[in-house]
């Protein structure tokens, strides 16, 4: 289980830097507007909040990465950082969904590989 729990942080948090690419480098393009549905002047007005939103996503990510990286040398620390960081993803993919009904794919893709890493790492620590 903590395999499939590994796995699943490390999309994760690839996620959640493609989320970060998008809101702080990309946020402007017109491809990157389309996803967010936000029309030129909204991502002029709202690319500080955007910039400052994706580096969030990045510290999540990088929470995770490290905690994956640490996962085999120092367990306890490296599952605790996993943890921290795909459960805080989870916790922030449910306020999505909460707050705005229509973001329901948004939640989805930024908190599904949290979950099943929160629920297969968690699974894993019950059963050692």
């Amino acid at each position: 289980m903590l395999v499939l729990g590994v796995v699943a942080a490390v999309v994760a948090a690839l996620v959640h830097v493609y989320i970060f690419v998008l809101e702080t480098l990309r946020w402007e393009r017109p491809a990157t507007r389309a996803v967010f549905g936000t029309t030129a002047e909204e991502a002029a007005v709202t690319r500080p909040l955007a910039a400052n939103q994706g580096v969030y996503n990045l510290l999540l990510a990088v929470v995770t990465g490290v905690g994956v990286a640490l996962v085999a040398s120092v367990p306890g620390a490296g599952t605790a950082l996993m943890l921290a960081g795909t459960g805080s993803m989870v916790v922030a993919a449910c306020y999505l969904v909460s707050t705005d009904r229509t973001k329901v794919r948004a939640a989805v893709v930024q908190g599904a590989a949290p979950v099943v890493a929160v629920v297969a790492t968690t699974v894993w620590l019950a059963t050692r």
